[in-house]
């Protein structure tokens, strides 16, 4: 038997083998926008892909105000399919200009109202809540002499000058949602009065809603107005803070899921819409979060100040979203020249 026949006869055995072979099935990858902490990005994308191993998350996370203005940038030509934590104000507003796509969840009225858009069929959903709180180190205060903080009103005395680190609310959701609630509880006049008077105290504006407390838990800063869940897990690790709801209220925002409008995955894009929403989804929200969306889950991380839901301000999230751009403008006029250098885009 001639060679070339036996490699002729070998070569039309394995292209029937490769034939025979089942095809790979190609994964959707969903490009998923967010400012989730970044270590909640790992167990929600695993939970999900497991839940569709069809779909594959990719992420483009970076700080509340960065992700909302890229979305708002790329308006007429979106790269996002489906926005999943993002502050529900921000999202509030893409709803009113048209950029998200109507779609209600499977399971969505289980939901608290309060956790999903007044549409039908909805227009985003919420995850969680957080709270601007004030993060205290009770070893540098000891040392100053200060005394705890119990109201916005108390970081206005001259004692704590320049000891305040807080979010600038252009980059963050948590210092955004804290401006917003002082004009809300005090006035347009005395919540821009206060703010002049606690700049008065401010070191310095970060451009991460955890960043104060984090500064605080180490002793750089004696108070952070930061994010309630990020002062709990500094003081669970052993750091020496209270954190403290001020007596007038606690400012709040909600991270949001949905979907952007001209996706083109979206078969994809509805499969994590409704992932979001499933008690799963919340009972996982309620390993990060003590306030969640699902009724009768209620997460109790060690160290998160009690009765906080009940100390939210009473705001209007869509009102917040479309107040967004007015409001900082005058509060980067008045108090930009604290901020701390904008990270380097790499």
């Amino acid at each position: 038997m001639k060679l070339s026949y036996l490699l002729k006869t070998a070569l039309s055995g394995a292209f029937v083998a490769l034939l025979a072979m089942p095809a790979v099935a190609q994964k959707t990858v969903l490009s998923v926008y967010s400012a989730l902490e970044n270590d909640q990005l790992g167990p929600y994308k695993k939970a999900f892909e497991a839940a569709h191993p069809d779909i594959e998350i990719a992420w483009v996370r970076d700080s509340t105000g960065i992700i909302t203005a890229r979305i708002l940038a790329e308006k007429d030509n979106p790269r996002a399919d489906v926005i999943w934590g993002l502050g529900a104000s921000s999202v509030a507003l893409f709803d009113t200009m048209g950029l998200l796509l109507p779609y209600s969840p499977k399971g969505v009225d289980q939901l608290k109202p309060i956790f999903r858009s007044a549409k039908n069929p909805t227009s985003w959903t919420g995850l969680d809540a957080w709270l601007a709180v004030m993060c205290f180190n009770t070893i540098e205060g000891g040392k100053k002499s200060m005394p705890k903080p119990e109201s916005w009103a108390d970081l206005t005395k001259p004692i704590y000058k320049d000891s305040i680190v807080m979010p600038n609310p252009a980059s963050s959701g948590t210092g955004y949602q804290a401006v917003y609630a002082w004009l809300q509880l005090m006035g347009e006049k005395g919540g821009w009065e206060f703010m002049d008077k606690l700049h008065q105290n401010v070191a310095v504006y970060t451009h991460s809603g955890s960043a104060p407390c984090v500064q605080a838990a180490k002793g750089e800063r004696v108070v952070g107005i930061g994010a309630d869940m990020r002062g709990a897990r500094e003081k669970t690790g052993g750091a020496p803070l209270d954190v403290i709801l001020a007596k007038e209220g606690s400012p709040w925002d909600m991270e949001a899921t949905a979907i952007v409008k001209g996706t083109k995955n979206l078969a994809a894009a509805q499969k994590l819409a409704d992932f979001a929403v499933t008690k799963e989804a919340y009972e996982m929200y309620g390993k990060f979060y003590a306030i969640v969306g699902y009724p009768g889950l209620n997460p109790a991380p060690p160290n998160y100040p009690a009765n906080a839901e009940s100390s939210m301000v009473k705001i209007d999230l869509v009102k917040m979203g479309e107040e967004r751009a007015r409001i900082l403008a005058e509060w980067t006029k008045r108090y930009d020249a604290k901020s701390a250098p904008r990270p380097v885009a790499k």
